[in-house]
């Protein structure tokens, strides 16, 4: 078990930012779970990620966890949340900037086998789904084994 002390929190600055959503689902399709993770975009290393739906609430926890790294540019898609809750000055939608943050979901798809579309193996618990998923992005992400 992890104590405080054994943690070493390192802020590093990242003035882009890619952010996205991967879904997935817990018990049936019916029921699904996104990832929400952003990356910085100059070196591709994941700066922070939350679960939830494909709400505006969980874009807002995400956008909290990044408040820290300092970031001036956030690149996404076009989907609602990140229209409504980034300012136009700081935000950049479209495809072109956002190529490393779908080539890291076409990873954890391959790594992750709860992420890949068809298959039979998938989560019967959100607790589960969530703490699977964490552990791989913690491991081989931050390099930590929790």
């Amino acid at each position: 078990m992890l104590s405080p002390g054994d943690v070493e929190v390192v802020i590093r600055r990242a003035d882009e930012a890619e952010v996205d959503e991967m879904w997935s689902f817990v018990k049936r399709k019916k029921e699904p779970r996104w990832l929400w993770h952003a990356i910085d975009h100059r070196s591709g290393r994941v700066l922070a990620y939350v679960f939830g739906r494909r709400q505006d609430e969980v874009f807002l926890k995400l956008q909290a966890l990044l408040e820290p790294f300092g970031i001036t540019r956030y690149y996404t898609d076009y989907w609602g949340a990140y229209t409504c809750h980034i300012d136009a000055d700081e935000h950049q939608p479209g495809k072109r900037n956002t190529q490393k943050i779908e080539r890291k979901h076409l990873t954890l798809r391959t790594r992750i086998k709860r992420l890949t579309r068809k298959t039979i193996c998938f989560s019967k618990s959100i607790q589960m789904h969530d703490i699977v998923i964490g552990l791989f992005v913690n491991r081989y992400e931050f390099g930590l084994l929790l």
